[in-house]
């Protein structure tokens, strides 16, 4: 396994992080895909064997119950507390009525308590905002994450997919308050979608932000054939939002990756993590993981050079995408 510092922090995570949506318990949640607690447990404790020290889980996956298993998982597994970097996220919709989701004050100070309690921990190494909240001034906001982090309750904060402007705009203002400033930004980038190349990326660059992508698979598009079936995009309703208006173009980028990965004798996830993994702007992608082949390729992906001439056939069948993932 390989270590980086994530964006211009101490902290080093691993190259590939475990992303936990997939396991929650069933029936807790919107989504029918995910593997409870028995069937969880072996992806965590394996990731770990393989040097995997970088897991993000949510408040919203699973009801919660992806924080319960995660957390019960790593306590038993891990030799100790430092061995491995722990990150959740706020915003989500927890509970009906008033101040049952969102980035406000009494927002955040309810939620962290809440996924420290789930995932049976004292703090967690980074918090992230799940998304922007236009309803609640990001002042509010980034002053509400400064105290958790003066609390002890987490080591750093970090974004999730928003415009540029935001981004910068949440940075200066912490800057000038000298409020702890956001050190990741945990966007949507693959080989279907890359938007984010235009002004999201440069701006981490500059600003020393880490990267630490979503759905670096395309949510499994990119490691079949385009046809191929799969359980989840049978009852993913988000990712055929994703992905609706560009499938023929998004089709032509499927074919190329494939054409690429066997002339590589790879898989297409392999060949298509190391095309996420050589963006100088990238520090770990985050992978799920419901079969064990799903770990080996994410690292073996590690051991992938593309070449310049192969970057570029697998980028030239793209054709620009409607903004996304932003909400």
């Amino acid at each position: 396994m390989q270590y980086v510092r994530l964006g211009r922090t101490g902290l080093e995570v691993s190259r590939i992080c475990l992303g936990c949506m997939s396991y929650g318990e069933s029936g807790r949640g919107r989504h029918a895909w995910t593997l409870g607690d028995a069937a969880a447990r072996p992806f965590i404790r394996r990731a770990l064997e393989l040097g995997i020290n970088f897991f993000d889980t949510a408040n919203v996956y699973s009801a919660g119950s992806s924080e319960e298993i995660v957390g019960r998982a790593l306590r038993d597994f891990a030799a100790t507390r430092e061995d491995y970097v722990l990150a959740t996220k706020v915003n989500g919709r927890t509970r009906p009525g008033a101040n049952g989701a969102g980035l406000s004050r009494k927002a955040i100070m309810a939620e962290i308590d809440a996924s420290l309690a789930r995932l049976g921990h004292d703090y967690v190494d980074l918090y992230q905002i799940h998304r922007w909240d236009y309803a609640t001034p990001i002042e509010e906001t980034l002053e509400a994450l400064n105290d958790v982090v003066k609390a002890g309750k987490a080591r750093y904060i970090g974004a999730s997919s928003m415009h540029a402007w935001q981004m910068a705009k949440a940075l200066a203002i912490s800057g000038r308050n000298g409020w702890a400033r956001f050190v990741s930004m945990q966007n949507y980038v693959n080989l279907l979608y890359r938007e984010e190349e235009r002004e999201m990326l440069p701006l981490c660059r500059e600003e020393g932000i880490g990267v630490i992508p979503w759905s670096p698979l395309a949510r499994g598009r990119l490691t079949r054939e385009w046809n191929a079936p799969s359980e989840r995009m049978a009852n993913d309703d988000f990712g055929r939002e994703l992905y609706k208006h560009t499938l023929e173009a998004d089709r032509d980028v499927v074919e190329r990756l494939g054409e690429v990965a066997e002339a590589r004798g790879r898989s297409r996830a392999q060949v298509a993590l190391a095309w996420v993994l050589a963006k100088p702007e990238v520090t770990s992608p985050i992978i799920g993981a419901t079969k064990t082949s799903h770990l080996d390729d994410a690292v073996a992906a590690l051991e992938i050079t593309l070449s310049p001439d192969e970057i570029a056939r697998l980028e030239e069948p793209y054709v620009p995408h409607r903004v996304t993932g932003h909400v």
